[in-house]
């Protein structure tokens, strides 16, 4: 229904997949996870990215941009969140196949990787994980919504024309590469 929606507005310049789902991650070790979590978690996670890129990608004009947001917690390694870690490192993973064979036709495709982030969303984050954040992070202070816009923005725009295949870590410095 979306690229139906978008063949009849014109071409398509970008896509953001944003999407996610974390409900229930912090608390459980990996072999605690329920098998219906750890599905759901990758249907929303990794196949949905997947899914709404093969769906757009044929409308894409040249060039064209993808940024798919991953998580820090894939290259951080989480305790406690395997079923959430196994599906943004999917997302990474995606992105460099799709960039790989995107990237002929013009489109490039990169990754942000943000930290635990302050909002509506990461309220229900056990306070431990907000606290190893906090005093780990080069820059000590909270990581807010609008600190990964102008990443985001910077990747759908031509000054990132040449830029594919790549995973930015938005955290404060909590991890590095």
């Amino acid at each position: 229904a979306l690229a139906a929606a978008v063949r009849t507005i014109g071409p398509l310049y970008g896509l953001v997949n944003n999407a996610a789902l974390a409900n229930g991650v912090g608390g459980k070790e990996f072999q605690d996870i329920d098998v219906e979590v750890w599905d759901r978690l990758m249907a929303v996670n990794a196949r949905g990215p997947w899914l709404v890129a093969k769906a757009l990608h044929p409308l894409f004009t040249t060039p064209g941009r993808i940024v798919n947001i991953a998580s820090d917690a894939a290259l951080y390694g989480s305790p406690r969140l395997a079923h959430y870690i196994a599906s943004k490192g999917a997302v990474i993973a995606l992105t460099r196949a799709m960039a790989r064979e995107l990237g002929a036709r013009g489109i490039t495709v990169n990754a942000v990787a943000p930290g635990l982030t302050e909002c509506e969303a990461t309220e229900s984050v056990p306070a431990e994980r907000h606290d190893l954040y906090r005093a780990n992070r080069a820059v000590p202070r909270p990581q807010r919504p609008d600190d990964l816009t102008g990443i985001v923005s910077h990747l759908l725009g031509e000054e990132s024309r040449y830029l594919t295949g790549q995973v930015i870590a938005v955290n404060g410095g909590f991890t590095m590469n």
